[in-house]
């Protein structure tokens, strides 16, 4: 009776995502009830993965780029269906145990036949397991070998030299296919093909024999012979027929004294174009076109060829010229073999002649070939058996890892390992950034990726031997004061391999709050830099160019009466900027007497308070909206649009909460237990003393504004009685 109740599952919480557990074989193979909203990926390209590409090519079925829910789904499914016990699939390991198969089942038995072959060819047949590398090296093996399953027979195959002969020739009409070992060979479809056309050549040539063959074999050649001139000599007779028909158009048939007289300045040595398209010969009324001499020199050679090949053999030898009706008895017999080369059948096999094609025919090639076919395909089941013990022990080891890195996220969120899309370690500016990707088209990549709220640092990485790569780095913690286009750092991959990485782009993010909190006061300090900057460039280009033209014209003020005074000041004109500016001071003094008379109410205890509290207040206004802006980013910081971006289909909000992001990125830090000397021998003693000096007079000052504060504050001298003021009398008007 089937078990109806619902699998039950176990889910954990990390990023703020609700995830599930992937711990038992069962659930594995109840993946495909679990509703696919709680899936964290829906989809995931096969490139730039830390993964097996052997196990990534097995699982893409439709070879489009991608793994998909369904094609993990039929994998876990095939899987589970030649186990006995689905636990393996979720155990630690390389090995497939050969007990763990199920020997009972018809698809099961051959596997464990096929492992226990891969054992003894590894040496260990006693062993009780076998792993994905001596399946492949045993399948490896077994691809190079002449006779192999796989339906394909190289010539090397062939001990019979005669046979082996016939199989090249197969090869060379009808295509050769590349098996394991790039050799070239040939399958059942393709050896059918070849002697179908060895027959069809062979029956359309006993078809021509005779009248459709008037020289034989050697009437191609002469077919050739004859087509090189058939145009220009149907010309020829047609203007001699014109000349009978009419004498007078004989003259105008062949080419004016005028066009030759066009044509002497030029280089004839090369029989050009200009000289070819005269007449064959003289057009003279029923002519016979001659052979040898008189015939135009740019056709000469053709026109010999065609005397050799075709007139000498037909018409006997001597010939130095022939009539319209020979032409025309010629031109009947090449039309019947033309109307035979059209209907050809066989062309493939043409390139061997008649006399191989019947030679192929006669022997008994075809059969000899099919059993050598037969042979090969007998072990196909074997071959078959390899190749599924192989997948099954892909399947056996990385089937959970990649759900873990799918379904779920487990791997990106533990601690003692990476995820799959995690592609090494990027150190630079004292951090190490272990969320790095890699990518192929950063400008793509990064439209996409900055909806992720994260500081990312495309860099191009290079290696001494040439090799290149590009990659994402994260940084989610510290500042991005010195991370910037150009700097240099060391990116080490999975595999250990260092890369130089130069960073190319930034996506600029908050990092953390504190950065936030000083960043409106670093952006202050950078402004009034840029602008000193520009306010001295400015300067020192009006110096420069006042100089040059007070050089230029120092000549031209020579013997020129002076110039005018100048004009005095009339302070009139400037009234209204004066009273601008003494209103702009009288507001400034009132709420500066404002905040001294405001002090002025304090005790000398509260001073310090008070201005602590207004820096503090200051601080707060400043700050306070770059930290709210970089709070809300930071909480809203996602894995989920830098995957997107390298093709993945992240369904789950996949959060990088403050803690992930202090584990993604480290930042430098003294082992414990290490001794550490403070003494610094570079250190600068005067900027040091300044910074003392500066501390040391705020201190003073604040000191002696605290004292004021106290002695105004004081009571005066006991005994000390004020004087009495006489009222003077009122009198009465």
């Amino acid at each position: 009776m089937p078990d109806t109740h619902p699998h039950r599952w176990t889910f954990f919480r990390a990023g703020r995502l609700d995830q599930v557990r992937l711990d038992t074989g069962d659930d594995l193979t109840a993946l495909e009830g679990l509703d696919q909203k709680l899936w964290v990926a829906l989809s995931c390209p096969t490139r730039g993965l830390e993964f097996d590409p052997a196990t990534l090519e097995a699982l893409d079925t439709d070879h489009d780029g991608r793994i998909r829910v369904p094609e993990l789904l039929a994998a876990i499914r095939w899987a589970s269906g030649l186990l006995k016990d689905r636990s393996v699939l979720v155990t630690e390991g390389e090995a497939l145990p050969i007990a763990a198969i199920d020997n009972d089942g018809p698809d099961g038995a051959p596997l464990v036949a096929a492992a226990c072959e891969v054992l003894a060819g590894s040496g260990r047949p006693d062993a009780d397991a076998v792993t994905p590398a001596e399946v492949a090296a045993h399948l490896e093996a077994f691809a190079k070998a002449p006779f192999n399953g796989d339906g394909l027979l190289p010539v090397a195959a062939v001990e019979d030299p005669g046979l082996a002969a016939v199989l090249q020739a197969v090869i060379d009409t009808q295509g050769a296919l590349p098996d394991a070992t790039g050799a070239a060979c040939a399958d059942k479809a393709k050896i059918e093909a070849f002697f179908a056309d060895i027959d069809a050549f062979a029956t359309w040539w006993s078809e021509g024999e005779g009248a459709a063959l008037p020289l034989g074999d050697a009437t191609p050649a002469a077919f050739s012979a004859f087509r090189a001139v058939q145009a220009k000599v149907a010309d020829w007779f047609a203007r001699c027929r014109l000349a009978v028909y009419d004498p007078r158009s004989a003259p105008h048939l062949n080419h004016s004294d005028a066009e030759y007289v066009a044509l002497a300045p030029h280089d004839l040595s090369t029989l050009g174009p200009e000289v070819e398209s005269l007449p064959l010969a003289q057009v003279t009324a029923g002519a016979s076109l001659p052979l040898g001499s008189g015939v135009n020199p740019a056709w000469a050679d053709r026109v010999a060829a065609f005397r050799d090949a075709v007139v000498t053999p037909i018409l006997g030898e001597g010939r130095t010229e022939i009539s319209e009706a020979e032409w025309r008895d010629l031109a009947e017999r090449f039309a019947r073999y033309a109307a035979w080369t059209d209907g050809k059948k066989g062309a493939s096999v043409e390139a061997l002649g008649i006399a191989r094609v019947r030679e192929i025919q006669a022997a008994a090639s075809r059969a000899a070939l099919d059993a050598l076919l037969d042979r090969d395909l007998a072990r196909a089941d074997e071959r078959a058996a390899l190749e599924r013990l192989y997948r099954l022990a892909l399947y056996r080891r990385d089937l959970v890892h990649l759900s873990r890195n799918y379904v779920s996220f487990a791997d990106f969120y533990a601690r003692d390992r990476k995820a799959i899309f995690q592609a090494g370690t990027l150190y630079l500016d004292g951090r190490s950034c272990d969320l790095c990707l890699y990518v192929d088209n950063p400008a793509a990549h990064a439209g996409l990726a900055a909806l992720g709220r994260l500081y990312i640092a495309y860099c191009d990485c290079k290696r001494p031997g040439g090799q290149t790569t590009k990659i994402a780095a994260a940084f989610t913690r510290g500042d991005s004061d010195y991370l910037m286009v150009g700097r240099n750092g060391v990116f080490y991959d999975r595999k250990g391999l260092d890369w130089d990485a130069t960073i190319t782009r930034v996506i600029e993010q908050p990092i953390s709050l504190w950065q936030a909190f000083w960043s409106p006061y670093k952006k202050f300090l950078r402004l009034i830099e840029q602008q000193i900057e520009k306010m001295a460039s400015a300067r020192e280009k009006a110096v420069q160019d006042k100089a040059a033209a007070k050089v230029a014209t120092t000549g031209d003020s020579v013997g020129k009466p002076p110039d005018k005074p100048a004009a005095s000041f009339d302070i009139a004109k400037y009234a209204g900027i004066f009273a601008a500016i003494g209103l702009a001071v009288g507001v400034l003094g009132a709420a500066i007497g404002m905040v001294v008379s405001a002090f002025a109410r304090l005790t000398w205890w509260q001073v310090p308070i008070a201005i602590a509290a207004v820096v503090l207040v200051l601080m707060l206004i400043i700050s306070t909206p770059s930290v709210i802006i970089a709070w809300l980013k930071l909480r809203q910081r996602t894995l989920g649009p830098l995957l997107d971006a390298n093709g993945w289909a992240v369904n789950g909000r996949v959060r990088i909460t403050k803690p992930l992001g202090t584990f993604l990125t480290q930042v430098r830090d003294i082992p414990e237990g290490s001794r550490r000397i403070r003494k610094d021998v570079f250190v600068d003693r005067a900027a040091r003393r300044n910074r003392i000096l500066f501390v040391l007079l705020l201190l003073l000052v604040a000191g002696a504004f605290v004292a004021w504060f106290a002695l105004r504050d004081r009571p005066e001298a006991p005994g000390v009685e004020p004087e009495p003021v006489a009222e003077e009398p009122v009198t009465a008007p």
